[in-house]
């Protein structure tokens, strides 16, 4: 016995190894969970401040508070900020810690237990008229609708104690009531106005940190701007009748104060934003689109007149998503700035547009992003967005994505594609090839890989709509090749085309170069519905050349890659911009008061307001910028992006996909079970009925990516099946991926 134990170790090396690791990720675990209650802990806080400041009890603490903090440090303007921007700030630091050392890696994630409801992803108002509504979104609906709600009568009753007490006519009790009222709701505006610039930032830590892609949070930002503009039209609207009432209407919108609130700043401000208000209205939008996009950006004017009408310690108090969204927005001009040649171009008989575009080895998106484009010798002020239709496993130099020639410019688009692809006919060999040029702005979308996070996928799609879940499938089959964790095991794709020479789009994903045995890992079934045919043409089934249905293609021998600054970019980098962005404002801001406003005196409200704001943008450019700098030439010492020499990878896959597939209209190049369907629609009740009755009590994610009313009766299908409530039923999860702006 004393031998043996002399001869066998009392540890293992490898029970040490397992001990250390199990006590690593239980540190790890308690390190995520801290930063994420302190991320809550400042946020409901900051929130709470705000949600309760109409209380009479709040406000009197606030404005003794304030009077307590005249003549400090900080200054009444510093104070105010730090109350009411600095906790989004530092909220926005910890996110990038929290990101940087928690990434969500969703395909190394173990398959649940049991499926469970989620609010996010709960559809509960489907016909509105804020579209398809998940349970999530509800909440957030209904409590900013009671914090306007609870702000306007706690105010009212205010007010109206103060009136009843004053020995006034009746019309100075009206004037006088609409004078406060008017305060009133120009700072519960105000405070809608600090988070209507948290959603727009494309980029933003804060959306990465939970989760929240931009084509959803487009949306908050349409919501919020709604109810912002409406609450600053009752601000304005307030002083108007007082004003015209006591016969000074015109003398006081055009009064510029020194010391109080400049009336004809605000006057440009409001009209301003009415201005943007009124063209990013629905029909507008649809409409007329770049009427939209150019008096989108009156915002410039909208902002720095708000801070000159209200002054810098009132604008302080939504300057901290301003800021954030003034960082978002440099760095997408500068990302904008770099010039990306288009690797190849292909217009398709479907009358869709192909674009391959170069980018750097590094650069992190996935499979439901999306990129916004313009290109430059079509436009120089024209932005659109478009989806992925590329995996990033799909090839590390290279991005794809599909345009339907729809509107104007994508008209011009393929126009111009299809001269370039004829100037070989028509003599010109020996011309150098003109460049089609473009700049770039993304990828944006899920911090993580979404798809992966569910073994059962419905993925349902209307004509162009199907390229986002193309890149879906090959990110799918190139992780099953490469025997990699991958959750998904059943996926079902509901397509609805109108013309069958659409369905040439599955050919995008070449399944016999990329996992030719992937049945036997994923039940993948495919059922295609032609909805404006009948019946199959005559031609269904024999291989029409490319060339006679108006097809081509072109490659170009030169490509510089997208700059690698946004979307989900290095977090060290993007970290290191917002930190020192921030504190070169502080800096900025601290100097300012310091050798300038206290030394001379400076008084005047509008003046403050305009330094502050100039101490703003000064930070962002020249801090900002500085970092900015040091990134580009980081990148361009550590990532080398030859298309055709050196590695030559990128170039040959492009070129074998460019060889292999042949568009043709009535055959495609896939291997795929298809069930095709003509003259009729998804019937999604049968549909579903058949998932539930197939896969059982399982989670499934059902993604969508297609018009609002297809949208709507997916939605509506999927709270329908959830409410059924049978034990072995599904819980269909509800994920749309349409970009709408």
């Amino acid at each position: 016995m004393a031998e043996l134990s002399a001869q066998v170790p009392l540890l293992s090396s490898g029970g040490i190894r397992d001990a250390s690791t199990k006590q690593t990720a239980v540190s790890q675990c308690f390190a995520k969970w801290g930063v994420k209650i302190l991320m809550w802990v400042i946020f409901v806080l900051w929130a709470a401040l705000i949600f309760f400041m109409p209380s009479e009890f709040v406000t009197n603490l606030f404005h003794k508070w304030l009077v307590s903090r005249i003549g400090t440090v900080l200054g009444l303007s510093g104070n105010i900020l730090v109350l009411f921007s600095l906790p989004i700030l530092v909220v926005a630091f910890l996110a990038v810690i929290y990101v940087a050392a928690f990434p969500k890696e969703y395909h190394k994630q173990k398959k649940p237990i049991f499926p469970r409801f989620r609010l996010w992803t709960f559809p509960i108002i489907i016909d509105g008229p804020f579209g398809v509504v998940s349970a999530a979104e509800l909440i957030g609906i209904l409590l900013f609708a009671a914090y306007v709600l609870w702000a306007i009568s706690a105010y009212a009753v205010e007010t109206n104690k103060l009136i009843y007490k004053s020995l006034l006519s009746s019309l100075e009790k009206s004037c006088l009531m609409l004078d406060i009222m008017g305060l009133r709701f120009g700072s519960i505006g105000l405070f809608c106005l600090a988070f209507l610039f948290l959603p727009v930032a494309r980029g933003s830590m804060l959306l990465r940190l939970i989760d929240i892609p931009f084509e959803h949070a487009a949306r908050y930002h349409i919501w919020l701007g709604h109810l912002t503009m409406v609450i600053f039209t009752v601000h304005g609207l307030c002083y108007v009748i007082s004003w015209t009432l006591q016969g000074r209407l015109i003398r006081e919108m055009l009064e510029w104060r020194d010391i109080g609130v400049a009336n004809f700043a605000g006057v440009i401000s409001l009209f301003s934003g009415l201005l943007m208000w009124v063209t990013s209205l629905h029909p507008v939008r649809k409409h007329y689109f770049e009427l939209f996009f150019y008096t989108h950006q009156l915002y410039v004017v909208f902002v720095v007149f708000l801070a000159l009408h209200v002054g810098d310690f009132i604008f302080s108090m939504a300057a901290g998503p301003i800021f954030l969204f003034l960082l978002d927005r440099f760095l997408r001009f500068c990302q904008s700035r770099t010039s990306v040649d288009i690797m190849s171009a292909r217009c398709l008989p479907c009358g869709t547009v192909e674009l391959v575009l170069s980018k750097p080895p590094n650069m992190k998106y996935n499979a439901l992003s999306f990129v916004f484009l313009q290109v430059r010798e079509l436009s120089w002020l024209q932005w659109h967005p478009f989806s992925v239709s590329s995996s990033p496993l799909d090839g590390k130099h290279h991005l794809s994505i599909l345009i339907k020639v729809l509107g104007e410019w994508t008209r011009k688009l393929r126009d111009h594609i299809a001269n370039f692809s004829e100037q070989p006919l028509k003599g010109l060999q020996f011309q150098p090839r003109a460049q089609i040029t473009a700049s770039v702005e993304g990828p944006y979308g899920h911090e993580s890989a979404y798809h992966l996070m569910y073994e059962n996928l419905v993925l349902v799609s209307g004509g162009i709509g199907i390229s986002p879940f193309l890149a879906i499938l090959s990110d799918i089959l190139h992780r099953i090749k490469a025997n990699t964790p991958c959750l998904p095991k059943n996926v079902l794709i509901i397509w609805a085309v109108k013309k069958t020479e659409e369905l040439t789009l599955l050919s995008a994903v070449d399944v016999e170069s990329i996992c030719p045995s992937y049945s036997d890992k994923l039940n993948l079934n495919i059922q295609t519905y032609v909805t404006q045919e009948s019946e199959p043409p005559l031609e269904d089934g024999i291989a029409i050349p490319s060339k006679t249905m108006g097809g081509s293609s072109f490659t170009m021998s030169k490509g510089n890659c997208m700059s690698n600054l946004v979307g989900t970019g290095n977090i060290f980098w993007s970290g290191s911009y917002l930190v020192i962005s921030t504190l070169g404002f502080v800096v900025f801001w601290g100097s300012m008061e310091v050798f300038y406003i206290r030394p001379y005196s400076i008084s005047s409200w509008w003046y403050q307001g305009l330094l502050f704001v100039v101490c703003m943008v000064s930070s962002v450019l020249i801090f900002g910028g500085l970092v900015i700098l040091l990134w580009h030439h980081w990148e361009n010492r550590n990532l080398i992006c030859d298309e055709f020499t050196g590695e030559n990878a990128n170039s040959d896959s492009l070129q074998q996909k460019e060889e292999n597939v042949s568009f043709s209209p009535f055959q495609t190049n896939v291997a795929f079970p298809e069930i095709r369907k003509y003259g009729c629609r998804p019937d999604f009740k049968a549909i579903f009925n058949s998932v539930a009755e197939c896969w059982g009590h399982v989670d499934v994610g059902v993604m969508l990516c297609g018009p609002p009313s297809l949208q709507a009766s997916v939605a509506r299908e999927c709270r329908s099946q959830n409410l059924k409530g049978r034990w072995n039923q599904p819980i269909f999860h509800f994920n749309s991926h349409s970009f709408d702006l």
